[in-house]
């Protein structure tokens, strides 16, 4: 699942790990990304102490066996990570889905936490471009989603989902149990809070938020990758 940050994508993977037959990764090349740009993220001497951050071990690691044998490998990606030599393309015998969000919700979402933002930050561009490049290889549009799609119905846009991606439908995805999960990246502790409260998905979204003017320049930037993936949800 690649998907921007502040996305409902921990939520969603809270979702994939109350499958019977899954395993969940989260987002396996922050640690990659960090050490590569030196972006001052919250926490990010202690996520590359913590992680793999070879992005050739992290790949091979991902195209592996699923760690605990288990019959679905749920993988949380952001393209914004993807500043290394690794792309989508290393990965041609993944199923390949695209979690978007309105770029004004994403970055009110920052706002909340006084988190200064670029575009390149939500990675829609990168998103779509990898869209692209999968709906080229499979000669058809992969499946995309929006929060706000799920969160309305999470039940029927989750059950979509799941036949575009050729697994069955399992009832144990709309709920979970409250805190930390142990696949959860260190960085839960400061990002997760509103997830880690959560026993499943809220309700619709209401209107809009406004921004402050440097976060609306940021979602206004991001605005044409995303109606252009918006057109595609299924």
């Amino acid at each position: 699942m690649w998907s921007g940050p502040r996305n409902l994508s921990t939520a969603m993977m809270r979702s994939f790990s109350g499958r019977a037959d899954t395993f969940v990764s989260d987002e396996p090349f922050y640690g990659a990304y960090l050490k590569e740009t030196g972006d001052p993220q919250p926490m990010a001497s202690e996520i590359i102490a913590d992680m793999d951050c070879d992005w050739h071990s992290v790949a091979q690691s991902q195209n592996g066996a699923v760690p605990d044998g288990s019959g679905v490998w749920y993988q949380k990606h952001m393209p914004h990570h993807m500043e290394g030599p690794v792309s989508i393309l290393d990965f041609p015998e993944t199923r390949h889905a695209f979690l978007i969000r309105d770029p004004i919700r994403v970055a009110a979402s920052y706002a909340n936490k006084r988190s200064a933002i670029r575009p390149d930050h939500l990675g829609t561009a990168r998103q779509r471009h990898y869209f692209e490049m999968e709906a080229d290889r499979l000669g058809k549009a992969p499946p995309v989603v929006d929060s706000a799609q799920i969160l309305s119905d999470p039940a029927g846009v989750l059950r979509r989902l799941c036949a575009a991606l050729d697994i069955d439908w399992d009832a144990g995805m709309l709920d979970w149990s409250k805190g930390p999960h142990p696949q959860d990246g260190i960085w839960g502790a400061h990002w997760y809070d509103k997830v880690n409260a959560s026993t499943g998905f809220g309700g619709a979204p209401g209107p809009l938020p406004e921004l402050e003017p440097d976060y609306a320049k940021v979602a206004e930037a991001c605005r044409e990758d995303y109606e252009a993936l918006k057109t595609h949800l299924i």
